[in-house]
């Protein structure tokens, strides 16, 4: 395997090794793509048909021209279903450190799991990329600041996806709640509600032939394959991914800090465990997590194996102020005068979805959009990633005091930890030896 330094080596001296062979078919519509954006794709599971769906809704000005990942059943099946979307085949690898290499790539996306968010992203700045990372822009704090640091040194446009930044009637109400809606803001909470099935109790069997395990670890420490790990639940195990926190808990957690106009918080606490099922799942199933600033608060509850919704909603945000309360999701946004009253609402749908955006929505187009005017007219992101790692690391903050049991005392300039050396160890990860993101 190719190291990271040994990779940026390559890239200092462009040699030729790395190239990716182009079908003709591929090749010709890179060549004739000169006045669109050409997007690589990397990490085709899941959440990566949303990037598909959002750059066909934004063909006139992106065309996907490269398909990455490292599960080669994965690869031919996004592949497939890119070259029936758009009518071209794109250049499929498993290796996205040669698409890196190539002049040709304007822009890459990010869905893999979180482990390599962060380290990929600052590869891809590095080698002139700009970037669209899927929340969470990190596996932990100290990633998020060395990623949002990466980006003022290379200058390029690093895109989180918050989605909900985005949409069109959210920046109108949160406009609105900054013009004095509900008064002075003062309290949000947010939750997230699931029916998740538990992943079991895995066992260590040999690799599939058609995954490469070893780039798929990255930047992690090296485990042996276990079966109930790829292509999702890594999502509850701490060397690769964050929880629930991270994983929805993100979205609504910006929404709310977005509405009360913070960034970092003083303290933050959180309590919780794993009730639901006694399997090999490493995060907690229910976790009730809260911000304390000087005169606001946030609180984010979830409970993502035991559906019951609140307010008739598996997800959403209430922002709470001195006049009343403004109920937002992902379909609308309702007022309440103080007393609970509704005065108004608006709706885009018929009701709010808990499950994760994997196909066309409106939101993840018009975050796309954003970032590609951004980089052509230099239109204003809405949220890059500066801003997008705050809620970021609020929530894997939140993980960090769950994980110790205690309360946090933070800078509210950085977020880091105060007197308290056992918990702020826990700010960075270890990283397999060569793979270390640095900049």
């Amino acid at each position: 395997m190719v190291t990271r330094r040994e990779f940026l080596d390559t890239l200092a001296t462009g040699a030729a090794g790395l190239a990716v062979a182009s079908s003709a078919k591929s090749y010709g519509q890179i060549l004739g793509s000169n006045e669109r954006l050409n997007f690589a794709v990397i990490g085709l599971n899941s959440r990566a048909y949303a990037h598909l769906s959002s750059l066909k809704a934004n063909k006139a000005s992106a065309r996907i021209t490269h398909v990455v990942d490292v599960d080669s059943t994965i690869l031919a099946k996004y592949a497939a279903a890119t070259e029936k979307e758009l009518g071209y085949a794109p250049v499929a690898d498993k290796d996205f450190r040669k698409v890196l290499e190539l002049k040709d790539v304007d822009v890459i996306t990010i869905a893999t799991p979180e482990q390599w968010h962060a380290p990929m992203a600052i590869l891809g700045l590095e080698a002139g990329k700009h970037v669209y990372v899927e929340k969470p822009c990190s596996h932990n704090p100290a990633e998020g600041a060395l990623l949002v640091a990466a980006q003022k040194k290379y200058g390029k446009l690093c895109q989180m996806g918050t989605q909900q930044r985005s949409s069109a009637f959210t920046i109108d109400i949160i406009e609105k709640i900054h013009n004095g809606l509900v008064g002075r803001p003062y309290f949000a909470k947010c939750w997230y509600n699931n029916t998740r099935k538990s992943i079991g109790v895995g066992k260590v069997v040999p690799v599939p032939a058609t995954l490469d395990w070893d780039l798929w670890q990255g930047p992690a420490p090296r485990q042996p394959y276990r079966d109930n790990v790829h292509p999702y639940n890594w999502h509850w195990f701490k060397t690769w991914g964050t929880g629930e926190t991270l994983n929805n808990g993100t979205h609504e957690v910006d929404v709310c800090r977005w509405a009360l106009g913070v960034d970092f918080p003083n303290r933050v606490t959180a309590s919780g465990g794993r009730y639901h099922f006694k399997d090999d799942w490493q995060f907690y199933d229910t976790l009730v997590t809260s911000y304390e600033y000087d005169d606001k608060m946030i609180s984010w509850e979830g409970s993502c194996c035991q559906g019951m919704r609140y307010f008739n909603r598996g997800r959403g945000s209430l922002i709470e102020g001195t006049e009343g309360t403004v109920m937002i999701d992902r379909d609308g946004y309702e007022i309440y005068d103080l007393g609970g009253k509704k005065t108004s609402e608006f709706k885009v749908g018929k009701e709010t979805t808990t499950a994760d955006l994997v196909g066309a929505d409106s939101m993840t187009d018009a975050h796309f959009a954003n970032l590609i005017a951004g980089i052509r007219t230099g239109e204003k992101l809405h949220s890059p990633v500066a801003v997008g790692n705050v809620a970021v690391t609020m929530l894997q903050l939140s993980n960090i005091a769950w994980e110790v049991n205690r309360e946090l005392h933070l800078d509210p300039t950085d977020g880091k930890i105060q007197n308290d050396p056992k918990s702020a160890a826990l700010w960075n990860r270890e990283y397999e030896k060569g793979w270390e993101p640095k900049i």
